[in-house]
């Protein structure tokens, strides 16, 4: 069942609002999510708001440049991003969820390290 959430960042500079079902929640274990700690749950982009001005956004991209690291550029936390796998869509960090508790959560262990064959097992 589709239910609204708010989150973001530590500081609470960067806020949203994001429509879902937290149906398939992946945990990468990339060298970059690992080290993040990012839990990704990909949404369609008129499923995500952006409630604070984007000036409060820093990015960084590496590799291919498709990604857009978003992260908040006064604590550095990353609640949301524009994945490589899916650059038309919002991954947002569940982690940055307000109020969830992860230990129910069904979070599913994506292959990051091989990325290329993990992505066509996503389809």
């Amino acid at each position: 069942m589709q239910k609204t959430y708010t989150g973001g960042c530590h500081c609470g500079a960067v806020k949203f609002r994001v429509t879902t079902d937290l149906a398939g929640i992946l945990d990468c274990n990339c060298s970059i999510c690992t080290k993040k700690g990012f839990l990704h749950l990909i949404v369609e982009p008129d499923r995500f708001e952006l409630l604070t001005d984007r000036a409060a956004l820093s990015t960084y991209t590496f590799g291919t440049g498709t990604a857009k690291h978003h992260f908040c550029a006064t604590c550095g936390m990353h609640p949301f991003y524009i994945p490589r796998s899916h650059p038309d869509k919002i991954d947002v960090n569940v982690r940055c969820i307000d109020g969830l508790d992860l230990g129910t959560l069904d979070i599913t262990p994506y292959d990051g390290q091989n990325w290329e064959q993990a992505r066509a097992d996503l389809g």
